[in-house]
């Protein structure tokens, strides 16, 4: 039982430094980010089940864009739907699909990840 524990805490742990790893990365990109159209290349779509026999479905957004020095790069969205707390809906479920154009900000140093604007 103990070892069960401690492999939950584990996790857990695991997950928190993910999680504020992911938020230091997009507010960074938030705050210093370049700006550019980008054009979304691929839509992984991720399936899992629950015990129940409940099926979910999540997807990973890729968009493709040139950088500031005109090298092409790929890059996986940090979230390909948001909140919005204001409206109390999802502000963009399913306008996402491959060959649509939108606007990201992304970090120079760090082009294979962007973050959606506008």
């Amino acid at each position: 039982m103990e070892m069960m524990i401690v492999g939950v805490a584990v996790i857990v742990l695991v997950v928190v430094v993910l999680m504020l790893r992911t938020r230091r990365i997009n507010g960074e990109i938030s705050q210093n980010g370049i700006e550019t159209d980008a054009v979304v290349s691929r839509v992984k779509e991720n399936v899992s089940s629950d015990t129940d026999g409940s099926v979910s479905y999540s997807y990973t957004y890729y968009v493709t864009y040139r950088t500031m020095n005109g090298q092409t790069a790929e890059a996986q969205l940090s979230s390909g739907k948001s909140f919005d707390f204001k409206i109390g809906r999802k502000a963009w479920d399913n306008d996402l699909r491959e060959g649509v154009r939108v606007r990201v900000k992304y970090l120079p140093e760090r082009p294979n990840y962007a973050i959606r604007i506008g």
